[in-house]
């Protein structure tokens, strides 16, 4: 098998950011490496003692248009892409005068720091780099001679590299020209992002006859699905010990829940990160009252309102103490010394608030060391959820609670009188809190608090007698259901699962409607003197 390394005698270096530079520049000098390198880059180069090659010096055209052209010229990207395997391109380069570069050093501007800081638009158009992802790709597509490194970590390799005077084989351009081609993809993708969202189709391009095809928000559903996370931590395990798994970051956002700051306990793991969203997202629903949730498994065991956030802690974790054992815990206020307190005696995985009171935070800090303690600045702002399926994406808007039945003015009362102040302020609380329980869901409540929650069940009647069994068991053998109030996901197929309810002992069910047995499930509950509204929303949860 034939040597493929290539001694790199000469490097082009172009680099928005400087950090780790001195480790190449240290190289450069002991190997006597030839170096040509652009404006701040060939200054800060030059000041660590390497002799650099202005690349105005080789272009014969000086730097123009504020720094918009540079590097891009023949003399710079013929010496890039030329194949000196291949004896024309060899051949060409002599006739023209130009020297082939056997490394190219680039990192970008910063255009997701740029978004990220609220610059102006003119000011973030600025940070599109253009001559950079040319290089690049170049070098990329040139790996068959040419070394393209994009990422400061691989700077001390190079380095090393450099002054040993071996370079690179085939096989490691080939690795690290894949590393630059998934650089510059990745970079596309967050302009993509961000001029998807602030540039939208204008209304003069669209048609105004009527057409069958649905409508679309081509900022949430854009025709081709090119956004880009960066990988920041490789958790432990997924789901399962068996199973590897990362946290990745959206580079345009750092104020979602992906990006909490982790005040205390043991590092974050898969189902953490899970749940604790979960939580999070539900305890937001009910802004700007007071909430406090307690999930598990994604699926909240406590869910409450509270005049304090202590209160509404202590009457989520009172719907199902024994499931709260290794649970989360959202709260959408900040965590006072007195739920604390309440939090204390209690295993939790996780807690995660948008802020602390000191001496709240120094408790659970000192008496409880294996909590992660997570602190979020903003509640949740998706507008978008993904969730993959062999072959594909399955892209949806978020289920908020913000459709038409969601608004109890327009609730429709169709058994029962209707329901007094108190009654339908449970109504109200139970209908959102059912948003984010898994289905078929069915939630009990009473005092704007869950007292019981069927889950996950594959029929309704199954999820009726859970919350029931739940309600009624979980309190030392109390009676949680006679004169609470119910909710339901979406329609009682039949009138069983209403029957459970009422059966119960509950006086008022809030549900979607639309079965073909709605006549039959209305009976039931008027021939009980059971208050029911139909919302015609449903909120589903798979």
């Amino acid at each position: 098998m034939s040597n493929t390394a290539r001694p790199i005698k000469r490097a082009l270096v172009s680099v928005f950011h400087k950090d780790g530079i001195e480790v190449l520049a240290k190289a450069f000098v002991a190997a006597g490496t030839e170096v040509v390198s652009t404006g701040s880059t060939a200054k800060k180069l030059t000041e660590l003692g390497v002799n650099v090659t202005p690349v105005e010096q080789v272009t014969g055209f000086p730097e123009s248009l504020d720094g918009r052209v540079k590097t891009l010229d023949p003399h710079i990207h013929a010496g890039i892409l030329a194949d000196m395997t291949n004896p024309e391109h060899v051949n060409q380069l002599a006739e023209l005068g130009i020297k082939p570069f056997d490394l190219v050093v680039v990192n970008l501007y910063p255009f997701a720091d740029t978004v990220r800081s609220g610059a102006n638009e003119a000011d973030t158009i600025e940070k599109i780099d253009i001559g950079g992802p040319s290089m690049v790709r170049g070098a990329a597509k040139n790996h068959a001679t040419v070394a393209i490194v994009t990422d400061p970590a691989d700077y001390a390799l190079v380095a090393e590299r450099v002054e040993n005077g071996t370079g690179f084989t085939l096989e490691e351009r080939r690795y690290l020209a894949a590393k630059a081609f998934a650089h510059t993809a990745a970079y596309d993708a967050t302009i993509t992002e961000w001029t998807s969202k602030q540039w939208p189709k204008p209304q003069s391009l669209i048609k105004d006859e009527a057409n069958d095809e649905p409508q679309i928000d081509e900022k949430l559903f854009p025709a081709t699905f090119t956004e880009t996370w960066d990988r920041t931590h490789v958790l432990r395990y997924g789901e399962n010990p068996h199973q590897q798994a990362a946290l990745y970051l959206d580079p345009l956002n750092r104020n979602g829940f992906a990006h909490a700051e982790q005040l205390g306990g043991k590092p974050m793991s898969y189902n953490n990160y899970v749940d604790a969203d979960a939580a999070w997202r539900a305890v937001w629903d009910f802004a700007p009252q007071i909430a406090v949730a307690v999930v598990k498994h994604n699926n909240p065991c406590g869910l409450a309102l509270g005049a304090t956030v202590a209160e509404a802690h202590k009457k989520a974790h009172a719907c199902d103490p024994m499931s709260a054992y290794g649970g989360v815990i959202a709260a959408n206020s900040t965590v006072t010394l007195e739920m604390a307190e309440g939090v204390r005696p209690i295993f939790t995985e996780v807690i995660v608030a948008p802020d602390y009171e000191p001496e709240a935070l120094e408790l659970l800090q000192t008496k409880k060391k294996n909590l992660r303690i997570l602190k979020v600045a903003e509640p949740p702002k998706a507008k978008r959820q993904i969730r993959q399926i062999d072959g594909g994406l399955l892209v949806q808007s978020t289920d908020l609670i913000n459709a038409v039945g969601d608004d109890p003015d327009a609730w429709k009362l169709v058994s029962g009188e209707p329901a007094d102040a108190e009654t339908l302020k449970d109504l109200v609380f139970a209908w959102r809190a059912i948003r984010c329980v898994k289905s078929n869901a069915i939630l009990v409540a009473h005092d704007q608090a869950t007292v019981g929650i069927g889950m996950g069940q594959v029929n309704r009647v199954d999820s009726c007698n859970l919350a029931v069994e739940r309600a009624n068991t979980l309190a030392d053998g109390a009676d949680r259901t006679t004169g609470s109030v119910a909710a339901s996901d979406a329609f009682f197929p039949f009138a069983d699962g209403a029957e459970i309810l009422i059966k119960a002992g509950v006086k008022a069910i809030v549900q979607p409607g639309g079965s073909i047995r709605d006549e039959e499930v209305i009976e039931a509950a008027k021939k009980a003197g059971v208050t029911m509204y139909l919302t015609g929303t449903r909120h589903f949860f798979h």
